[in-house]
């Protein structure tokens, strides 16, 4: 059964333009290249939410654990960590539609 890896956090104040190039530049290929199939990403404009809330697809559990604990994953997550604050995820079962 396929599963999503859901992923919030705010974008570090003064740093909004090195995200974005990161975002587009490395983050995303990097995380397809490890296996994960980036299906959205949203922002909060208005309320006390996380500011960036991104869903990414794995085949199943495995596979999202297996890469979660690659040396790629924990290279690519600590460029995130300097960029970002108050980063949570958690892995659901896959459905359409919007998950939180």
């Amino acid at each position: 059964m396929s599963v999503k890896l859901m992923m919030t956090w705010d974008i570090i104040p003064e740093r909004e333009q090195e995200y974005l190039e990161f975002v587009i530049g490395e983050f995303i290929p990097n995380i397809q290249h490890l296996g994960f199939k980036p299906v959205e990403a949203w922002a909060t404009i208005y309320g006390n939410y996380p500011q960036i809330q991104v869903g990414i697809l794995a085949d199943d559990l495995s596979g999202a654990q297996q890469i979660m604990h690659s040396e790629g994953w924990d290279q690519i997550q600590g460029k995130l960590f300097g960029l970002v604050k108050n980063f949570s995820y958690k892995i659901v079962p896959a459905r359409n539609g919007f998950q939180f």
